[in-house]
């Protein structure tokens, strides 16, 4: 599904306030698709080979930022499980006092499951794990799009997060994306998700000159702070249909039991019937029908 004049409401399911709350917080067309001009793509994508450039959704009326929220719902079973790998500017003395914004274990179950999927990071989660936002941008079985660098809201009021200026927010998305240039990752798609999922009109015009595609969901994991692995892995099961985007996160000390409740999805979908993949091949597939 794509939409170019979304409403200030944003998510797609009716989940309890609670979820909402949690999933906000935190997070670890047509035919007619355009690629965005090289001068404006994200560095890490600007050097790939036509052949090789991950698909994009053309503006909307207006110049509007496109937004996808899930591929076509068709025979081909399909998912995109995408993982927000959070951390605020200003939560660097938390890190240094040993809070845990990463989830290494998760990826390595993601690895040894062979599941493909798409880890949205900040700039800010970059910087403070290189190494890991290195690893994860070098592996061929993930890509790593852009969740803005400060994690700022990008419309208020958004679950108590600290807005940016409208001016402020093409640039602090080009910051994230030169973040990850800088700790040297690889596999950058040029997709942005709002932090806590706020947007509205404004928002996406003040991101069009990122050339970005913004990127929602339809089913909501719930595992934001979250303590029970299976009740976050029921609510993923019910949700899912034939190519549905999950949103998930890869934040230790905030979403501790996504791990556990990923050892369960997987294999259960599977079962059904499913394939993972990543939010390009998703958007690749939306853009064929």
């Amino acid at each position: 599904m794509i939409i170019y004049f979304p409403c200030v409401t944003t998510f797609v399911q009716k989940v309890s306030a609670s979820v909402a709350l949690c999933s906000a917080l935190v997070g670890c067309g047509g035919s007619s698709g355009t690629r965005p001009a090289a001068p404006e793509e994200p560095p890490a994508v600007a050097s790939l080979s036509p052949a090789r450039l991950p698909p994009t959704m053309a503006p909307g009326p207006g110049g509007l930022t496109p937004v996808f929220e899930r591929g076509p719902a068709t025979a081909d079973k399909t998912v995109a499980l995408t993982f927000d790998a959070d951390m605020t500017a200003d939560q660097g003395p938390r890190a240094a006092s040993g809070e845990r914004f990463d989830n290494p274990a998760l990826i390595d179950t993601l690895r040894r499951l062979k599941v493909d999927a798409t880890v949205f990071m900040t700039g800010r989660w970059a910087e403070e794990y290189p190494d890991q936002a290195r690893a994860i941008g070098n592996d061929p079985r993930f890509e790593v799009a852009n969740h803005s660098y400060s994690h700022h809201a990008f419309k208020a009021p958004c679950y108590g997060l600290p807005a940016l200026g409208r001016q402020g927010m093409a640039a602090d998305v080009r910051r994230a994306f030169d973040a990850f240039r800088t700790v040297g990752v690889r596999n950058v798609v040029p997709y942005f998700r709002f932090p806590g999922g706020c947007y509205d009109d404004d928002a996406l015009r003040a991101l069009a000159a990122a050339k970005v595609t913004a990127v929602q969901w339809d089913v909501v994991g719930g595992d934001a702070f979250a303590t029970d692995a299976d009740a976050v892995a029921e609510q993923v099961l019910t949700g899912v249909r034939p190519g549905s985007l999950v949103v998930l996160h890869c934040t230790r000390s905030a979403a501790p039991v996504t791990e556990q409740a990923i050892r369960r999805v997987v294999p259960e979908l599977r079962e059904r019937g499913y394939r993972f993949v990543k939010v390009s091949e998703l958007m690749a597939a939306a853009r064929g029908t």
